[in-house]
C-alpha cells in the first residue's frame, strides 16, 4: 500500500493526518504539484483526474478522493473510529465533511486558483486547461466568510464538529482552516468558537502529519 501525496495540499493532509490517528506507516509518494508532475502521463495513466491523494492498495487498486481513502482504511482499521460509531454518527460525519469540501475547501480554492499565478490555465484540478476568472475571487471570498460563520454557529457548545467524538470532519475543518491563510483569511480571528476548537484540534500530534 502506498499514498500518493504533495504535503502542502489540505486533501493530502487530511489523508496523512487520518492515517496518523489510526497509527498506520503507508509510504509516500511524491507528486509535485508546483512542476505539474500530476499531468505527466505517467501520473494520468493511474489517476485520469490528475488529483492527490491517490492510495494504491495492495491489491493493486487504485483509490482517489480523501473520504474513499480515509473510509477503505476505516473498514480495515477501525480503531479508533473516526468515521462514526453508529448508522446516526457516520451520517453526521459525512455530512459535515460534505459541507466543509463543498463550501469551505471548495471556496477557498475559488479564490486561490483564480488569484494566484501558479494556477494561471488551471483554474480547476484536472487536465483541462480553463482560464482564470478574476470575477470569482470576490465571490470566493464572501463564500469563505460565510462558511467559516456557519461553523462558528456549529460549534457553540459542542467540543467537536459532528458530534461528541473527535472525527475525520474535525479533521477536514482543520486543513480548511489553515489553507484558508493561503488566501489571507484567518477564520480563528473573529470567531471564538472556532478558535477555542482550533486550538484543540491543532495540538493534537497527528496535525503535524
Amino acid at each position: 500500500m502506498r499514498l500518493f501525496d504533495f504535503n502542502r495540499a489540505p486533501n493530502p493532509r487530511r489523508v496523512r493526518m487520518f492515517i496518523a490517528e489510526k497509527d498506520l506507516s503507508i509510504p509516500l509518494i511524491n507528486v509535485d504539484l508546483f512542476s505539474k508532475e500530476q499531468l505527466s502521463p505517467e501520473y494520468r495513466a493511474i489517476n485520469p483526474d490528475c488529483t492527490v491523494p491517490l492510495l494504491e492498495t495492495d491489491d493493486g487498486v487504485f483509490i482517489r478522493e480523501g473520504l474513499a481513502i480515509c473510509s477503505y482504511l476505516e473498514d480495515l482499521h477501525p480503531e479508533p473510529c473516526l468515521l462514526g460509531n453508529n448508522a446516526t454518527d457516520r451520517a453526521l460525519v459525512i455530512q459535515w465533511n460534505n459541507i466543509i469540501e463543498s463550501q469551505g475547501i471548495d471556496a477557498v480554492a475559488e479564490v486561490l486558483r483564480n488569484v494566484s499565478p501558479g494556477f494561471r490555465n488551471h483554474a480547476l484540478p484536472g487536465p483541462m486547461q480553463l482560464p482564470q476568472l478574476p470575477d470569482l475571487v470576490k465571490r470566493g471570498q464572501i463564500r469563505v466568510m460565510s462558511f467559516f460563520d456557519r461553523i462558528e454557529e456549529q460549534l457553540e457548545g459542542q467540543r467537536y464538529l459532528a458530534g461528541d467524538a473527535f472525527s475525520f470532519a474535525d479533521i477536514s475543518l482543520l486543513a480548511t482552516v489553515d489553507f484558508a491563510d493561503w488566501v489571507e483569511t484567518r477564520a480563528t480571528a473573529t470567531r471564538p468558537n472556532l478558535q477555542r476548537w482550533y486550538q484543540e484540534i491543532s495540538a493534537r500530534p497527528s496535525a503535524r502529519a
